[in-house]
């Protein structure tokens, strides 16, 4: 019987788990999304007070809505990260095309040969 015990007992352990993860995604898209204020508080005290029905009945209604809000923060949160990597690294060019504006360079007769083989080294190293 200690067994049986046990699993119940690992059993509403992660059901409550679940539970609160689900609360936080929940409070955490009502934050997000963009309700009025009254909407968002009438929300939140719907969800305190009655918090199953208020759980099911908010993944109903705004559970479409949830996914999108998400979808649409991931892929900001991606092009800012992105454009941070790119800014961080130098603009994110290759040698090669460094190269080629090095060349372009020296055909128009702006760097000299010696200059050209000295940039074209350090593109390359």
């Amino acid at each position: 019987m200690p067994l049986l015990d046990l699993f119940w007992t690992m059993l509403w352990f992660f059901m409550f788990f679940i539970w609160i993860w689900l609360l936080i995604t929940i409070f955490a898209d009502i934050f997000r999304s963009e309700q009025s204020g009254f909407a968002k508080a009438g929300w939140i005290i719907f969800v305190i007070v009655l918090p199953f029905l208020g759980v099911l009945i908010y993944l109903i209604a705004q559970g479409g809505n949830m996914q999108e809000r998400a979808m649409k923060q991931a892929s900001d949160q991606q092009a800012a990260q992105r454009d941070y990597i790119q800014s961080v690294s130098g603009g994110g060019g290759s040698s090669a095309d460094e190269i080629e504006k090095l060349k372009k360079l020296h055909t128009d007769g702006t760097l000299t040969d010696d200059e050209y083989a000295a940039m074209k080294a350090k593109a390359l190293a």
